[in-house]
């Protein structure tokens, strides 16, 4: 059973996710994210360089259907090596 939430499910939830300037960021976290929401289509993803182009920050908008997976997909992305960040 879910825990309480001010979140309405389901609903297009976006998440923004930084990381290095890697070559296969995006692929990388696209995978982890169908991984928790498999509906979740990678060329909707949109990709924003730093200015110095260092880094790079996404954005995913998925189907959350649940807080629990929302919480495990958030876990997952924090804890991988090429995350820096997860809002």
């Amino acid at each position: 059973m879910d825990k309480p939430t001010l979140i309405d499910f389901p609903c297009d939830f976006p998440l923004k996710i930084m990381g290095a300037h890697a070559d296969d960021f995006a692929q990388t976290i696209a995978s982890v994210v169908i991984k928790h929401a498999p509906e979740f289509d990678a060329a909707t993803m949109t990709m924003r360089p730093s200015r110095a182009g260092n880094y790079l920050a996404l954005t995913c908008t998925v189907r959350a259907t649940s807080q629990t997976q929302l919480d495990a997909l958030y876990l997952e992305l924090g804890a991988h090596p090429m995350v820096k960040v997860v809002l």
